[in-house]
């Protein structure tokens, strides 16, 4: 039994909270509510309480402890010694008891990745991979982050069944999100954070509509304009022609397997586009393409902004031309900096800030921070931040310079009901006025928005993905 009684903490305050075994509670709340300093409480945080009771054997999946596993990935990369890319720790040895587990493993569509490194996964699948290290290691309790972040919709419903399982057999689970439609199908028990405090808590069927109220009335930190993206300093010459991007029979594979082939895309200035597709199917793979971040960027037959990949370009003066957000962008982020710092780094394309900005950068980034409700983080270390502030500042150094490509991975993970509205209500009005090419991967049905003008679908298999119009 998790139980906490008068617990204070810097930026967080509970009388009493109480989750018992086979119970799943859904704590809900905003940005800045108070959930992420209640997550840090489970890792050594500093906090005064009558009473914080730990269950013994808890389990903990969190965006920070993802990126201490990639992180540690990364320390064991041998690349430089072997004759090909190190893909990293083969999945099965993230997991204990493999043949007890095997239902669970095939539920979440991982039986054929076992032998896959971790640095072969995407996004989705490390996630469902860090979850499934903690249910095989035997836990009686978790306390989960986000879980659907990054999932693709059935992998969404084959996590409802397994935490409703795990619920029915006696375990306590603690879910924490930042969205009401990513509250748990079999949720028995609801929270609600703000300001916080801990504001509404009880069974779910009795508080439930209170709660979706109160998230609905919460306005969002970012309330950018788009006069801040017009004014930016733009990203230099623009191509003659109207044309960004051009593949031809695009493929990707890791070793000898294949993730997709055949792509024939081609996208002109204003094409706004949406990738979408199940988890693993290469779409994250296809931006890395595009940004020059893949090495099979030059194998492609790719155009990007008139230029042939491979023909001498300056991947610098690419980049210029390019804002980019994505789960890899920010799990590269492990440099020292400010929230001030991230942002500026947009000037200058760099992961960390390794030049000296003028005094009208300084400015301008500073009342993107404004706009993001965040100026008092501008001091702040990046990696002290939630991982919503994060993003919100990746957005902020992505946008900054007003570029005329926007390549978006799933921007919105972890940024609340209102902060997600805002940003796709910012792009549209970016598509509307023609301002920039908007390229967007999402799982999310309700971020389809009308100004995507084609969109591109992946399947699990390594076929071509379908184009529309």
């Amino acid at each position: 039994m998790l139980n906490i009684i008068n617990l204070r903490a810097k930026g967080l305050a509970i009388d009493q909270f109480i989750a018992r075994p086979g119970e799943l509670w859904c704590l809900v709340g905003g940005n800045g509510s108070g959930l992420t300093v209640f997550l840090d409480l489970f890792t050594g945080e500093h906090y005064m309480a009558e009473k914080f009771a730990v269950p013994e054997q808890y389990g903990l999946l969190s965006f920070k402890q993802q990126q201490s596993i990639f992180e540690a990935e990364l320390r064991k990369d041998d690349t430089d010694f072997l004759d090909r890319i190190d893909p990293g720790t083969p999945a099965r040895d993230f997991l204990t008891d493999i043949e007890c587990h095997r239902d669970q493993i095939a539920l979440f569509g991982l039986e054929d990745l076992l032998d896959r490194g971790y640095r072969q996964l995407s996004s989705g699948q490390a996630r469902k991979l860090c979850l499934l290290q903690q249910i095989t290691a035997g836990v009686k309790f978790l306390v989960l982050e986000n879980p659907f972040e990054g999932l693709d919709l059935s992998s969404c419903r084959e996590l409802n069944q397994v935490l409703s399982r795990l619920r029915d057999q006696g375990l306590g689970i603690v879910v924490l999100v930042n969205n009401s439609g990513d509250i748990p199908a079999g949720t028995t028990h609801l929270g609600l954070f703000g300001d916080g405090r801990l504001l509404l808590q009880g069974p779910a069927t009795m508080i439930r509509d209170k709660v979706l109220m109160a998230l609905a009335r919460q306005p969002p930190l970012f309330q950018v304009s788009v006069d801040e993206f017009r004014q930016g300093p733009g990203p230099g010459q623009e191509p003659a022609d109207s044309n960004l991007i051009t593949l031809k029979n695009g493929f990707a594979r890791y070793g000898e397997v294949e993730v997709f082939a055949g792509l024939d895309l081609t996208i002109n200035r204003g094409d706004h586009t949406l990738i979408t597709g199940p988890n693993g199917c290469g779409k994250s793979t296809l931006l890395q393409i595009l940004t020059g971040d893949h090495p099979l960027c030059y194998a492609n037959d790719l155009i990007m902004f008139g230029k042939k990949r491979g023909s001498g370009e300056s991947i610098w003066e690419l980049k210029r031309q390019m804002g980019i957000v994505s789960p890899d962008l920010h799990r590269n982020h492990r440099v020292s900096g400010s929230g001030l710092a991230i942002v500026l780094s947009g000037l200058f394309d760099t992961i960390g800030l390794y030049d000296a900005p003028s005094q009208a950068q300084q400015q301008r980034a500073r009342r993107w921070l404004e706009r993001l409700g965040m100026a008092a983080r501008a001091g702040q270390p990046f990696r002290r931040l939630s991982y919503g502030e994060q993003r919100l500042l990746l957005l902020a150094r992505a946008l900054i310079k007003g570029p005329q490509l926007l390549i978006l991975d799933e921007p919105t993970q972890g940024l609340d009901e209102g902060n997600r509205r805002a940003l796709l209500d910012f792009l549209a009005e970016i598509a509307a006025e023609q301002l920039a090419t908007i390229v967007y991967v999402s799982h999310r049905q309700d971020e389809f928005r009308p100004f995507f003008s084609q969109q591109i679908r992946f399947s699990q298999s390594a076929t071509a993905p379908e184009a529309t119009a």
